[in-house]
């Protein structure tokens, strides 16, 4: 079987991009003075945007850069901001045709030198915006389920403009839930931009904190509104290593049983519902994904009704829900040459997590993504 399976791998396929020149504002693709084109994500990005070219949008790129690295499949997955941006019309004729033109560069991928897999499979995206009708979301969920090469949708985090606890949102859950999709829940808008102050420190603080904390932020008002409760089956991937809410699970249980609110809306404690997730291994250190892991592998001590009082279950226990990333093609080294940081010091953090075994790291690198998505 394949010894190295990426899942957070991004691209901007075609159709989108041309969508991306044509606009004037962000998001949008602009040529710089020096006649580049530049990916503008949000309006007054540092450095008037990120380089951007054949890695975002061509398969044979792609495909080289997992040749150069031992990767031997990618689940690839649109980059945001996916659709945020454009009017429900839009947004639902483009959901379309770009799932559709995501199965088509998926289904025509090579396969495994040593298997009819193919090295290439994808997660489509639902038109999540404001003012749009559910069931045209529901028509896209439906879409995404036919295709024989895509394994789930990647979300951001406002959902139809009020948050993934939007009540709205639970026939679209169900539907996911009933198909057996995965949803790749990733950030976008960061944090309030004041927070960062007026030094620049270029992307540093919107990615290393604000993506992360935006995370937590969505991932959290989801558990609270009772949505595992409603749809236990539901598959989640978390990008980042689940952004801070491993660090902050157990705060967040202390504040929910403290509060009138919210005390008696759950039925388990907080920290139990870390164990319905998974988490990308996107973390770059043997400490973050050993105490990530450990999290992960106690949630079964508060499940309602559970007479487990283990301090703390066995860390390889937690591997099983940890997945390898890569986050190609953002973050390039300056040299073609090169290996990408964001491959060689993840796979480094695997290898060295302390107490971690080869089943371990090789289920990290492979075997749990191959299950989780049902690759076969």
């Amino acid at each position: 079987m394949a010894s190295l399976v990426d899942v957070h791998t991004h691209v901007y396929l075609p159709r989108y991009a041309s969508w991306l020149r044509s606009r004037s504002i962000a998001p949008r693709i602009l040529v710089n003075e020096a006649g580049e084109e530049r990916l503008l994500i949000l309006e007054n990005e540092t450095s008037a945007g990120r380089p951007v070219g054949p890695s975002y949008w061509d398969r044979n790129a792609k495909l080289s850069f997992m040749d150069q690295h031992g990767i031997d499949i990618s689940v690839v997955s649109f980059a945001n901001p996916w659709l945020d941006f454009l009017s429900p019309l839009d947004a639902k004729s483009l959901a379309h045709d770009l799932n559709t033109d995501l199965e088509e560069y998926c289904a025509t991928s090579p396969t495994l030198s040593f298997s009819s897999i193919k090295r290439i499979y994808g997660l489509g995206l639902l038109p999540l915006v404001p003012g749009i009708s559910i069931s045209s979301v529901l028509e896209a969920v439906s879409q995404i389920a036919k295709a024989p090469h895509l394994k789930g949708l990647i979300m951001g985090t406002k959902g139809l403009g009020k948050g993934l606890d939007d009540d709205t949102l639970d026939p679209v859950w169900q539907a996911i839930e009933d198909n057996g999709l995965v949803v790749f829940l990733h950030p976008h808008y960061g944090v309030d931009s004041s927070a960062w102050g007026e030094k620049e420190n270029g992307h540093v603080l919107p990615l290393a904190l604000g993506f992360p904390f935006e995370t937590t932020t969505a991932i959290t008002r989801f558990i609270l509104s009772g949505a595992f409760d409603r749809f236990p089956s539901i598959k989640i991937l978390l990008a980042h290593s689940g952004g801070t809410l491993p660090q902050l699970s157990s705060r967040l249980a202390s504040c929910i049983d403290h509060d009138p609110i919210v005390a008696s809306r759950l039925k388990h404690d907080a920290r139990f519902y870390l164990g319905k997730l998974w988490f990308d291994a996107v973390a770059y250190g043997p400490e973050e994904l050993a105490f990530v892991s450990e999290i992960i592998s106690r949630a079964g001590r508060y499940e309602s009704g559970t007479s487990n009082t283990k301090a703390i279950a066995d860390r390889k226990e937690g591997s099983k829900r940890m997945l390898f990333g890569t986050d190609h093609p953002f973050f390039p080294p300056l040299s073609s040459s090169e290996k990408w940081k964001s491959v060689v010091e993840n796979l480094e953090a695997i290898e060295s997590v302390s107490g971690w075994g080869e089943v371990e790291k090789e289920g990290v690198s492979a075997g749990n993504a191959l299950g989780f998505f049902s690759i076969q």
